[in-house]
Order: C-alpha cells, then structure tokens, then sequence
C-alpha cells in the first residue's frame, strides 16, 4: 500500500471504455522508431549491445507477505542468458518506492524502453492491484532506470494515476516506443480499467530543480504535450462502431514511417461480446492518430515475417466463442502485414488478414475447445535468413490425459509471409525437452523469441506459470541454422536465481 504517492504528474488519458474491468493482460511489446525490429529491441538495461530477459513473479511471497511479487532480469552476453548474471528487484530493495505487501502482485505487466533517452534501456513494472492508502485496487507502476550496472532500485521512481480510484488498476497493460518526435526518449502507454495514459519523460541530466519530487530521489520529470496524441478514445471507437475491453497493448512501425504506432487490443461488447478486436494509432512526427479497428486480440505482437520493412501485427485469440463462422473455440491467430498505409486489410484498404488455427493445413495438431492457441506470443528471426519467425503459444493444450499442459508452435517467416514450412511444436513431452507433462502446467503461458547472445538467430524462452503448483519456470530452447531446437534445453525457475520459489507464478509476465 501506498500513502501520499501522488506526484507531479500530468498526461493525455483517453477513455476507452467506461466502467470496462480490466484483468491481467498478456506482456505488451517495447520499442523504439521500428522497434518492433529484431535489431531494436530495446531490452539492453547495461547498454552492453546484448539483449536482457526480463521475468515477473506477480505470486512471490516476499518479506512474509503472499502475492507481493518481485522481478528478475538476466543480462545477456557472448554466452546468452545465465543464472548467475541476474538482479533481482521487488518492493522492500533498496531505492524503490513503497513496500511489498500481500497481493500488490508487483510483476504482472512489463515493458521497456528508453524512457530518458540516455541510451540505457529502462524496466517499467507495475502492480496493479497496489492498495493506495484506504483505495484498493487502484494500482501502480515502478520505473527502474538503466545503468552501466543494469537495473537497481536506485532513484527509481513511482508512477499513478492523477485521480487514483477503487479497482482503477493501474498499469494493467504497458507499453514504451517513440511515437512522435516530441519527446527525446520513448513515451510510456499505460492501460488501466477506462483510460489509456501517455507519459512523456525529460532527458537523464536535467537539473534537480526541474524534476518532480520523489520519496526515492530525483526521478525524471514526467510531462504532458498535448500534440502527443490526436483522435484517441472513446469517442473515436464510437465512430468506428466498436466499443472494446482493453486487455493489452502492443507496438510496431507498421507504415515504416520511423515511429512506432499503438495497438490496443481486447474484446468485444455489446451485442455479440467476447470476439477479439484491436484498435490501432498510427505514430508520426506531431502525435499519435486514429488509424482504425482491427478484427484480432486481445493477444498482440509485432515483426517483419516477410522481410519488406514494414512490421506486421499477428493477433491472437485463446478463447474465441465459437460462432459458427471463421472463428474456433481452440483458438485463433491472425496477421496483418504492414503496407505504407498501416496494416493491410484495416479499415477496407490493403489485403484480408490471414487467420490460422490448429486445423490451417500444415499447422500440428487439431483444434480442440480450450486448447487457448494464440495464448501469447513473439517474433524473432530463429535461423537468421532475414524473416522474423512466430512463436504461438497454447497454455490449455491437453498433452494425453494431462488437461492444460501446454504447448508451443514455431511457425517461420518467409518472403511470401507466414509459412508452416518447418514448423515446429514443443511441449514437455517432446524428445530432448526437461520435466513432463503435467496437469495444469500451461506451458506456453508466456512465449519470447530473444537473442541474448547476438548472434543473429533468435531462440525460444517458454513460461510454464503453473509449474510445480504455481511456482512457475522457464524453458530455455536454444536456436541453430535450422532454428530453434529442443537439444540441450534446459530450465530455471525463481529458486535458481535465489529468488523465492513457493506460489510465485515465475514467469506469468515476461517482457517482449
């Protein structure tokens, strides 16, 4: 719980949806101008040119108190990922702002990017069920900034809304990327239960004089420029026809304009509730600009699966209704490729989206009710021939009689776009894999295609969050010119970063 938290903070909030309960939503992607782009991923929080993996355990006990939550980030190097070159952050280390306290679940939502524009990427984390003072529920986030020496809670600085409210639940998505020109850093995109928030920082350096207070030093002074966003909100959905629940956010220059546009995806109200739909703002130079609805989500990500410059958006649909037309009960995935005017096939222009099940040829296994296919996902280029490949995963895969253990597809890109040559699919009863199926694993609960070593070929981290009754652990596929490959994987889980381990959901948020 937080007391006298509020700061001075203003910024361009946008009501998306009233009254609309937010729960918690799947990682929301980072970037800069492309940042989508493999080579800008904007996870290097030590500036060393090596991809970091950013993990939450929202479930953690920490200091006796259950569901306070922690994070852990592992740096990247010329070996990749280790468990030995980790930090470990949650509410009682040193710096950051606040306690842990039972039920904050600090971790649920992550993101990251260049926030000060001081060339060292920094780690958003938010809480957003964080009691402030007798308002329950209203949430809040926790900027940790990036150093030589990687990510601490040193002058780490706490971010709420300007009007806290019950069940608000502040950051209950994220997302950072430079959207205009407006700011000399990323802005920050922060999602609670109504409104979607843009935060603009000052560059690292300003004089003390100029930041805003803080109980943890002087953070960087947060601001609002009303040229950041135009035609953002509720009444700009309503034109459209469409009203949304909000569930996450996701980034990716889909126009190759040189900044990042906005995704916000959820699901559908009304008449025919619970079907996927995303709504999309295009970035340039002045401010962020309605761009349309997208059938798809509340699962997004972004890459470049044909290699032509422009991010495509793939959306991801675990728990589509069946009704009878082109959606399935087992799940799913669409893609939108990118065109100079946004994705294709928004509002009438360009062409149709593709839409891909368990049952699109090719594709193994068969569509099933409650598989959850498109439970997460990632891009990455897996075997280094210049297309992002995507990693799909299914946290209620049945594996046999073991109900919701989970799986993982790699689909590869191509110059024809998203191909089911050389597909792959893990789960933990694949030849090579460590552990076995179990009931209730979700395996697949959270998928990342990351490149921590730089060597240009992008292997697969996949989160078991139920794992050993919720403790949580993460799968480690390592990838080769003939991508990524279930030899020599292995796993680790909070216990193996000397974190703690009971019920901590490790991996149920990790940063894409």
């Amino acid at each position: 719980m937080h007391t006298n938290r509020s700061a001075a903070v203003t910024a361009a909030a946008f009501l998306l949806l009233a009254g609309a309960a937010i729960t918690a939503a799947p990682v929301a992607h980072a970037g800069t101008p492309g940042g989508t782009h493999a080579a800008d991923r904007n996870t290097d929080f030590n500036g060393d040119g090596y991809e970091d993996v950013l993990t939450g355990a929202p479930g953690a006990t920490v200091g006796g108190d259950h569901g306070a939550g922690y994070i852990a980030v592992q740096y990247g190097s010329s070996r990749g990922i280790t468990t030995g070159n980790r930090t470990v952050v949650h509410q009682d280390s040193a710096g950051v702002p606040g306690a842990s306290e039972a039920g904050d679940a600090f971790g649920t939502t992550l993101a990251s990017g260049d926030l000060d524009a001081d060339g060292y990427d920094d780690a958003i984390v938010a809480a957003p069920t964080e009691d402030l003072g007798t308002t329950a529920d209203a949430g809040g986030l926790v900027i940790l900034w990036g150093s030589p020496q990687g990510l601490s809670g040193t002058d780490s600085q706490w971010l709420e809304s300007a009007a806290p409210a019950a069940g608000e639940k502040f950051g209950s998505a994220l997302a950072a990327a430079r959207f205009t020109g407006d700011t000399p850093g990323d802005l920050l995109a922060v999602l609670d239960r109504d409104d979607l928030e843009v935060y603009g920082f000052e560059a690292a350096g300003q004089p003390a004089a100029q930041r805003a207070g803080s109980p943890s030093g002087p953070p960087r002074e947060v601001r609002e420029d009303a040229a950041t966003v135009r035609g953002l909100g509720r009444s700009a959905l309503a034109d459209e026809g469409r009203e949304i629940l909000p569930k996450s956010l996701t980034t990716g220059d889909y126009d190759n304009n040189g900044y990042a546009d906005l995704v916000v995806s959820g699901l559908s109200t009304g008449a025919e509730p619970g079907h996927g739909w995303s709504t999309f703002f295009t970035g340039h130079q002045d401010g962020l600009v309605f761009g349309g609805d997208l059938r798809g989500g509340p699962v997004a990500a972004s890459g470049d699966l044909n290699g032509d410059g422009y991010d495509d958006l793939v959306t991801g649909e675990p728990n589509s209704p069946d009704d009878g037309g082109d959606t399935m009960t087992g799940g799913l995935v669409g893609v939108y490729y990118g065109s100079a005017e946004g994705p294709a096939g928004s509002e009438g222009t360009g062409t149709p989206p593709q839409w891909w099940t368990q049952d699109s040829a090719g594709v193994p296994g068969v569509a099933e009710h409650g598989d959850g296919w498109g439970t997460d996902l990632s891009l990455g280029d897996t075997d280094g021939d210049g297309y992002a490949d995507l990693a799909v995963g299914a946290a209620g895969e049945d594996i046999g009689s073991a109900a919701d253990a989970g799986a993982v597809w790699v689909l590869r890109g191509s110059s024809g776009g998203l191909t089911t040559t050389k597909v792959k699919d893990f789960n933990q009863n694949t030849p090579g894999v460590p552990g076995a199926a179990e009931k209730l694993d979700r395996f697949g609960g959270q998928v990342r295609l990351v490149d921590p070593n730089k060597d240009g070929r992008f292997g697969l981290l996949a989160t078991a969050p139920g794992e050993n009754t919720n403790d949580g652990v993460v799968w480690v596929f390592s990838a080769g010119t003939g991508g990524v490959t279930a030899t020599g994987s292995w796993t680790y889980g909070g216990g193996s970063l000397g974190a703690p381990v009971a019920d901590a959901r490790f991996g149920a948020a990790i940063d894409d």
